[in-house]
């Protein structure tokens, strides 16, 4: 294969990709250069597997850190399984992807990214995406492409095309979107309450952006492509006309049947019955290969379901507007810190929220800099919520990314860390499930972070918008279920505040969404949302004013960072004895931030009161409660704070005359005294005498 590159400027930055010079054994290969970042993304395809009945694509994205001059952390220096952000990134390569291929594809195909180096201010997410989509166009895979990908930022009131990393710090949106030169096939977004507006004005500015790196790969491809394979035709044609013919009428009745399982077993019944008749698996010679049955019947139900949706007909009787029934608990667990129920329909999650101290941040490590997360939101869907029996093993590829959308649709509404030093933990079971439980993952974390008492900005609530269509029409479907779904077009999920969007999730099966249909659809969840909102305020209409009496107490202050010794004290002795004494946990920064936490108010008060003791600046005129710990010829030296003596001079003992130290104090007594001077060096002067002016005064 011979080399061939093409370049172009995409969010004022050169973007180059290059295909031939390595990988090449690989089906397609594309070597993408960002800045300093450079990724290579390797795409193969094999013979199908036997008897499967999918398509089984699989994407890989890995971040070596030799690409930031990294060695993996922890005990075995090699890269292990995947962290989150490789995770997502994977999910956000496969969404736009796995709709683009014929549906009677089969072969199985992987998608290998792998980011070679880092210049830590161009993310290397958006260069495999395109990667990926150029290795697919390159190879002899029947992908239907191009498509291309990139990032769109709001900083300072103005959109930026693929923002550094630096700049997304101060970014009020991070959106990543896939298209291709006519329309839109996938969008991510986290943003800080932005109106549809902006939000429609940033997808419309992003795919002008696309249309060129869509450019870029067709050109590549006329120089350097393979031939497509051609892929026959679906061997079950004769299998669908009969099961249409003979089965599509009463699918369509038992397809409107109340209540997702006793439809589910309706249709259940239907289907064992047609393949009884045309594919027994008993028989020596049946009609139709078994192996077909299921695949056809697929194509059938789907027909059917679609027909019923663009006729106006929802398998549940709900117009295409409505929001299913909501209710909404709060404080449902006795032990927790904060938990609520959220149900719409047939779809529940109970979230839990618990607060921690900072020592339960999460610490990230990765291409970047190691950091902590003092925010974590953790999804769950075991098997039991949709009636099914699985392996019960860690959290899937779905899990995590849902979580993460939940995640970054809450953050921004979060208080302050200054204002509230806890380390939040949410975590979202999923117990029943038909139809966006992300959504309600969200709308069940809001319910459950007032209920622990965090001073959320606005509460957030979340809808999912569907699309059935055809050719002449399109039809959106506000709050879909599990089948609406399924054999819709369009997964549409929307979460923000009365104010704007937070989070977005937008996955097509269709060939993309246009701009006007974009914003239809922003208004439609608007609207939405709106509903949802009123009824989640019904059940709490702000956070509470405490957190739980089961969470600990926490205190944070400033100290001078030069007292941080006499805190700490020698090898710990003095930290260890507030500790001790109060049963406070005392974490201490090197900027002298003081977080103190405690499991009651009163322990959390002493030992806050004890730190300031220890690092409180004496004042000039204020009167402190001393002990004497010295007596001299010439005076008393008296500790007006912890560690912190002062010198009352015999003349500032008395107002009447002094002739023995002695004779006004003696060592250990307690002793009223007022600071009149601190001289340069930092020696504090005292006066006895000063408050007893003032006591005769009556001040």
């Amino acid at each position: 294969m011979v080399t061939f590159k093409v370049e172009k400027e995409i969010g004022g930055r050169l973007l180059s990709i290059e295909t031939g010079k390595v990988a090449k054994q690989a089906h397609g290969s594309a070597m993408i250069r960002y800045g300093d970042t450079v990724v290579l993304v390797a795409a193969v395809t094999d013979k199908p597997r036997p008897g499967i009945d999918f398509f089984p694509l699989t994407v890989d994205y890995r971040e070596k850190t030799y690409a930031a001059g990294k060695i993996p952390g922890g005990f075995f220096k090699r890269e292990g399984r995947p962290t989150n952000k490789e995770i997502l990134t994977m999910r956000m390569i496969d969404r736009p992807v796995r709709p683009m291929f014929p549906p009677q594809y089969k072969d199985e195909v992987q998608v290998q990214c792998m980011v070679l180096s880092a210049d830590l201010q161009n993310d290397p997410d958006i260069p495999a995406m395109v990667g990926a989509f150029a290795a697919l166009s390159l190879s002899q895979i029947p992908f239907l492409g191009p498509l291309g990908a990139v990032r769109v930022g709001f900083v300072e009131g103005e959109l930026v095309v693929n923002p550094t990393h630096t700049q997304l710090e101060s970014s009020e949106l991070d959106m990543v979107l896939t298209g291709n030169a006519d329309a839109i096939n996938m969008i991510e977004v986290s943003a800080n309450q932005l109106s549809e507006q902006v939000i429609a004005e940033a997808i419309e500015k992003g795919h002008e952006e696309i249309k060129k790196v869509c450019q870029m790969i067709d050109e590549l491809v006329e120089n350097a492509g393979k031939q497509k394979i051609e892929v026959p035709p679906p061997a079950d044609a004769e299998l669908i006309e009969q099961l249409a013919a003979k089965y599509a009428s009463e699918l369509k009745t038992r397809k409107q049947t109340e209540g997702k399982q006793a439809r589910k077993d309706a249709v259940k019944e239907l289907k064992e019955q047609a393949k009884a008749e045309l594919c027994p698996e008993d028989a020596e010679n049946p009609q139709f290969d078994p192996a077909l049955f299921r695949g056809a019947w697929d194509v059938v139900e789907e027909k059917v379901v679609r027909e019923l949706l663009l006729a106006g007909t929802r398998l549940d009787g709900r117009g295409l507007e409505d929001v299913r029934p909501i209710t909404c608990e709060i404080g449902v667990l006795p032990r927790t810190h904060g938990s609520a129920i959220f149900t719409r329909g047939e779809t529940q999650a109970l979230v839990v929220v618990t607060l921690g101290t900072s020592s339960d941040e999460q610490i990230v490590d990765g291409l970047t800099e190691e950091y902590s997360m003092k925010f974590m939101l953790h999804y769950n869907f075991p098997p039991f919520s949709v009636g099914e029996c699985r392996p019960i093993r860690g959290p899937g590829r779905r899990e995590i990314g849902h979580g993460a959308l939940a995640q970054k649709s809450l953050e921004r509404v979060l208080p302050d860390p200054e204002g509230f030093p806890y380390t939040i933990r949410v975590v979202s079971d999923i117990l029943e499930s038909n139809g966006s439980s992300s959504m309600a993952a969200v709308c069940g974390a809001t319910l459950s972070l007032m209920d622990a008492g965090v001073a959320i900005t606005h509460p957030v609530a979340g809808i999912s918008i569907g699309m059935v269509s055809d050719d002449s029409r399109h039809l959106l479907l506000t709050d879909i279920v599990g089948e609406e779904d399924h054999y819709g077009d369009m997964d549409f999920k929307v979460a923000g505040t009365q104010h704007g969007i937070t989070g977005i999730q937008m996955d097509l099966k269709c060939g993309g969404l246009t701009h006007d249909l974009v914003r239809e659809t922003l208004d439609r969840a608007k609207t939405a949302r709106m509903k949802i909102l009123k009824e989640m305020l019904l059940t709490i209409s702000e956070p509470r004013p405490n957190i739980s009496d089961l969470a600990p107490r926490c205190i944070t202050l400033k100290i001078n960072p030069e007292k941080i010794g006499k805190v700490i004290g020698p090898g710990g002795k003095m930290i260890k004895s507030i500790q001790a004494d109060t049963g406070a946990k005392i974490e201490i920064e090197d900027d002298g931030t003081v977080s103190i936490y405690c499991m009651s108010k009163d322990g959390a008060d002493r030992a806050c009161a004890a730190v300031e003791q220890l690092t409180e600046e004496v004042k000039v005129g204020t009167i402190y409660e001393g002990r004497v710990n010295s007596i001299k010829d010439f005076g008393a030296f008296i500790e007006i704070l912890p560690g912190q003596d002062g010198l009352c001079h015999i003349s500032e003992l008395s107002n009447d005359y002094v002739s023995s130290v002695g004779d006004v104090v003696k060592l250990g007594d307690q002793v009223r005294v007022k600071v009149i001077a601190v001289d340069d060096l930092g020696r504090v002067k005292l006066s006895r005498k000063a408050v007893l002016h003032d006591e005769a005064a009556g001040k």
